[in-house]
């Protein structure tokens, strides 16, 4: 799955499944037991998965050149309480050129994100969901990069909280370190992980799935704070 496919009707959506968790007043997306990819609708202003089964949001961006305001690409992976992961992702314009070196890594140039929405266009309707729920990134990057994208639009940095899965995985397993290490190339070999590199919605997903094999490998769960500070699932 390189990317997710997207629905053009919301009611096209909701009938390929039978099994839906409430997420808003007017919205229902699926968030089903094991799942590991989900269609969702293409405006992010129907993305709103505020239900009490999510836990956290993964997040992955790709970037069109050297400067990580460019993002061209954005990866989400919504993970409930009972470790059910629902993908989505999106290209993004980033109105400038790709550097030949991005596109050789990602696969996306100009060509493919014609007609896509620019990043001032997206965020004001991603932003609830991004700052209702704590934030996963796989090392700091994605982060950075949303606040250069945001200071580069004249718009206001997220007020999320992020926690990088590379602590998580160093936490998890220590002996890596000095051995591979700790990037999702070298956790996609060692946990046996399925997904494309520098996709959005794969990489999202995957520093999602290498949260959640941490916790099984200690045996606790890991300490997440939304933005509000408010505690969303302590260690166990």
């Amino acid at each position: 799955m390189c990317c997710v496919v997207w629905k053009r009707s919301l009611a096209a959506l909701l009938s390929c499944w039978s099994s839906f968790a409430s997420v808003s007043k007017r919205v229902k997306i699926v968030l089903m037991v094991n799942a590991t990819s989900l269609s969702l609708p293409t405006c992010f202003n129907q993305v709103e998965p505020l239900s009490d089964n999510l836990r956290f949001i993964a997040v992955d961006v790709e970037t069109a050149g050297y400067d990580i305001a460019s993002i061209c690409q954005i990866g989400l992976a919504f993970v409930g309480f009972d470790n059910s992961i629902a993908t989505y992702s999106t290209y993004i314009d980033p109105r400038t050129p790709f550097a030949a070196g991005n596109t050789r890594l990602h696969g996306i140039d100009a060509a493919t994100v014609k007609n896509s929405p620019e990043f001032a266009e997206v965020l004001p309707d991603l932003r609830p969901v991004l700052e209702a729920y704590p934030l996963i990134q796989h090392s700091r990057f994605d982060e950075k990069t949303f606040d250069a994208a945001c200071r580069l639009a004249g718009l206001q940095v997220l007020k999320s909280v992020w926690s990088n899965s590379v602590a998580i995985a160093r936490q998890a397993w220590p002996e890596l370190r000095g051995n591979g290490g700790h990037g999702l190339a070298n956790l996609k070999e060692v946990l046996g992980l399925q997904f494309k590199h520098h996709d959005a919605g794969e990489d999202a997903r995957a520093a999602a799935e290498v949260t959640l094999k941490a916790e099984a490998s200690m045996g606790r769960k890991i300490r997440l704070l939304n933005a509000s500070q408010q505690l969303v699932f302590d260690f166990q």
